[in-house]
């Protein structure tokens, strides 16, 4: 092998070698970005599931208080 065939090969080696640890880098800039979404997307997640809860519980005290005006305005008719 020539020494100038060798050198080419090398450039090129080199050259695939730097583009795997830029798209090494850039796949893991993206696995942050998406392990922090998936992060938010719990946490509002979450504070949505305690909303949901808590109407839940002001659907049903509401309903106990209708049902209870319904009663007395029976009472009144009987």
């Amino acid at each position: 092998a020539t020494p100038e065939l060798e050198t080419d090969s090398l450039a090129g080696l080199e050259e695939r070698v730097q583009k795997a640890v830029v798209l090494v880098q850039r796949l893991r800039q993206e696995k942050e970005a998406a392990l922090q979404e998936l992060a938010e997307a719990k946490a509002e997640s979450a504070l949505l599931s305690d909303e949901l809860e808590g109407l839940r519980s002001e659907r049903k005290q509401v309903r106990a208080r209708i049902e209870r005006l319904l009663g007395h305005i029976d009472q009144l008719g009987a």
